[in-house]
């Protein structure tokens, strides 16, 4: 039988997608007053993998990254899942979603992401939330899954976890 020992903290990081600049900053200090201060923001990048978001948040869709520096407990993903959905709405205008947030947690050798979307690759986590492990780290990269999305497939969003990853590192080892 196996030794049961508490889960290793985690990197909360989380994807933002808006076609507004302005919104992507306010939606990474409204982050900021629910998980604490940001240690990692990425550029903002261009985001053409898909059309899924063009008919409800439109063309020109911008993609941006924040890790922050407080570790959390992986159990914790599904609360946040429920509070960044609550922030997307706050934001919306007539119905319509402005800006995208995907929480997930980064560790040592894998990146997950939340979603209220079962499939069969998915974990139910509780509160209707579900985790996908979407990366994984392996011989010094992160490497894709046949289910990951063409974005996370892309080799900057491997640098951007790649930064991450020696962010958190670094946090377990200490001063």
């Amino acid at each position: 039988m196996g030794h049961i020992t508490p889960a290793q903290s985690v990197k909360l990081v989380v994807g933002m997608l808006s076609a507004h600049p302005s919104l992507l900053a306010q939606a990474a200090e409204r982050l900021a007053a629910l998980y604490g201060q940001p240690d990692y923001h990425s550029a903002i990048l261009p985001f053409a993998f898909t059309d899924y978001y063009l008919g409800e948040m439109g063309p020109g869709l911008l993609r941006q990254f924040v890790a922050f520096a407080e570790l959390v407990a992986p159990a914790d993903l599904p609360q946040i899942k429920l509070q960044t959905n609550a922030l997307e709405a706050e934001l919306a205008q007539a119905g319509r979603r402005r800006v995208n947030l995907d929480p997930g947690y980064l560790c040592a050798g894998k990146l997950v992401l939340a979603t209220t979307k079962d499939q069969q690759h998915r974990l139910y986590l509780g509160q209707g939330i579900y985790g996908e492990v979407t990366l994984r780290y392996r011989q010094g990269a992160w490497r894709p899954w046949d289910w990951t999305y063409p974005d996370y497939r892309s080799p900057e969003y491997g640098q951007i976890f790649a930064a991450i990853r020696a962010l958190y590192l670094d946090q377990l080892r200490g001063p």
